[in-house]
């Protein structure tokens, strides 16, 4: 008995697949071969057209090689500037320019300074295949008569053009524009590539500008723009050369940071492990608790707590569980040469007994004589079945690393002057005002190379005090730079808040804080340190609001005097 084979459906639609990828793949390749021949021949027909334009033009006299009506630069004529045809269904428009040239190799002295003409024929077509030719061609005249009889219709002087960077060497293909300064209207637009144009135009008065992808531009002013122009739009007499020159380089840009005149850092053990822990007796580390080890007595002692850029310490704080019959006592100690001994009482009362109620205000001591410090716990119970617990510890303290201040607005200005208005105040090239993000930053891009200042720093309508930046003012920018540029501000009155987990101790990011007062109430949110600074602000208390995903909100006050920082700590919600 003979079987009989079939196809499943996912074989039926596999070689489907496999047939639509060939047959796609084999339909556009006929795709591209078809527009390639389709653009081929439309290029072909083009250039026979633009080629007749050139062979026409090479035919004329002189002096009719020329568009109708044009102006210097470009030479008046008897040809079309623009017109079109149409050939095998594809309609092709026909552009003519012509150039009047002065070559400086010729000579620029001269009564009628230009020495050739330059034509210019560009064919372009649109549609499914569109493109364009362009071809050029140079139109000499037979004898010095006939190249000065251009001259004899209208009075011609020469433009020369030459474009620098900062440190005066030649800008290879910038963009010079010539404009009529009352209609604004483009006469006439060059890249040269040696950074300079000679260009011969009618007597009279023209705005220029120069500029190039990636740099600074630079243009000519007239005085209905500003009084007293530093460089005023050139006027061109006949038979003259008139020289200007431009000086333009790749832009850079700034990162400025707003930034506080200090921070708060922190020095935390949860007991999650004893990497805290220089020396311990009779103690067990475990499960984010240190407990006695069935003694009596024990003691624990941090490593070394040494903050780097201390302008003030803090407050020492602490969160243990003593059941009846235990005690915990805590003490700090510091090394005046070789050894740790206790800090006096006449320098932190009651260390010498020990401290049992948190927090401990530390900020009376001297950072000089105290630039590091250490805390002990001693452990003591009664009864061996029963221990106290610490779970975590804490010392803050204040540091000259900074904390960013969100969107605080400033002007900036360069030095560059375009000129004075009638009052003979400095009009200057770039001046204007900025704004940090949340995270205190903003990027100015598309800056000249220049020195510029920094000034009215403000923050919810309010003054900030520059204190110092980095690098100081004013800054000198180089082209083709990316400095980052640190603004540290102040101001009478500050707060500077930072939110930790209260378990683990560490910072709780974008955590939302509510400060407000009569009059007042603004909202910002923690950085990836868990800080926040409020400035500037009124001496005097303030409510609180603090709340986070995943944690118990908290409403408490604060006594702003002075640089006040504050620390909150919220309770996880699982």
């Amino acid at each position: 008995m003979m079987k009989e084979k079939s196809f499943t459906l996912i074989e039926v639609l596999v070689g489907t697949a496999l047939v639509l990828i060939v047959f796609l793949g084999i339909f556009g390749a006929y795709l591209l071969g078809f527009k390639v021949i389709g653009l081929s021949e439309r290029k072909i027909t083009a250039t026979q057209i633009a080629q007749g334009e050139i062979e026409k033009i090479r035919n004329l006299p002189y002096l009719e090689v020329g568009t109708i009506g044009a102006q210097p630069p470009y030479a008046s004529g008897s040809l079309e500037s623009l017109s079109s045809t149409t050939l095998n269904g594809t309609e092709y428009t026909i552009e003519r320019k012509i150039k009047l040239i002065s070559d400086s190799a010729d000579g620029l002295e001269e009564n009628c300074p230009v020495d050739y003409k330059k034509a210019e024929i560009k064919v372009s077509f649109s549609g499914k295949f569109a493109g364009e030719v362009v071809l050029t061609t140079d139109v000499i005249p037979k004898d010095k008569t006939e190249e000065a009889q251009i001259c004899e219709e209208n009075p011609i002087g020469i433009l020369s053009v030459q474009v620098f960077n900062s440190i005066g060497e030649p800008v290879s293909s910038p963009t010079i524009e010539i404009f009529n300064p009352q209609t604004n209207e483009l006469l006439y637009s060059a890249t040269p590539f040696s950074g300079k144009e000679d260009i011969p135009l009618s007597q009279g008065t023209y705005k220029i500008s120069v500029s190039k992808n990636n740099y600074s531009s630079e243009r000519t002013y007239s005085i209905d723009e500003i009084a007293i122009p530093e460089k005023p739009n050139p006027f061109v007499l006949e038979g003259q050369i008139t020289e200007i020159s431009f000086l333009i380089d790749r832009v850079s840009s700034m990162l400025v940071k707003t930034l506080s005149t200090y921070g708060q850092g922190f020095f935390s053990d949860s007991f999650l492990d004893e990497s805290k822990i220089s020396q311990k007796e009779n103690i067990s580390i475990s499960d984010g608790q240190a407990t006695l080890s069935t003694t009596t007595t024990g003691y624990l002692i941090s490593i070394e707590i040494s903050p780097s850029n201390l302008t003030e310490w803090g407050e020492f704080s602490f969160a243990d569980e003593e059941p009846e019959g235990t005690d915990l006592k805590y003490q700090l100690y510091y090394k005046p040469e070789t050894e740790w001994i206790l800090i006096p009482d006449s320098n932190l009362p009651g260390n010498s007994t020990g401290f049992d109620i948190s927090p401990v205000d530390l900020s009376n001591l001297d950072i000089s004589t105290y630039s590091s410090l250490k805390i002990k716990a001693n452990f003591l119970t009664e009864s061996p079945s029963l221990t106290p617990i610490l779970y975590d510890w804490q010392i803050s303290w204040k540091n000259s690393e900074p904390t960013p201040i969100s969107n605080v607005s400033f002007d900036l200005r360069g030095e560059k002057l375009i000129g004075k208005d009638a009052n003979e105040n400095p009009v200057y090239k770039f001046s204007n005002t900025n704004q940090t993000n949340s995270q205190g930053e903003i990027q100015i891009s598309n800056l000249e190379w220049d020195v510029y200042h920094f000034s009215n720093f403000q923050r919810e309508s309010q003054l900030l005090d520059l204190i110092n930046s980095d690098p100081s003012q004013p800054i000198s920018l180089n082209p083709n730079t990316n400095p980052e540029v640190n603004l540290y501000l102040g101001s009478q009155n500050s707060l500077l808040i930072t939110v930790q987990d209260s378990v683990s101790l560490e910072p709780i990011f974008s955590a939302t804080i509510i400060l407000s007062a009569t009059g007042l109430e603004e909202t910002q949110y923690t950085n990836p340190k868990g800080q926040t600074v409020f400035i500037p602000l009124e001496e005097k208390t303030y409510s609180l609001s603090v709340e986070a995903v995943g944690y118990s909100p908290i409403s408490t006050t604060v006594s702003v005097s002075g640089k006040t920082t504050k620390l909150i700590k919220l309770e996880p919600t699982d």
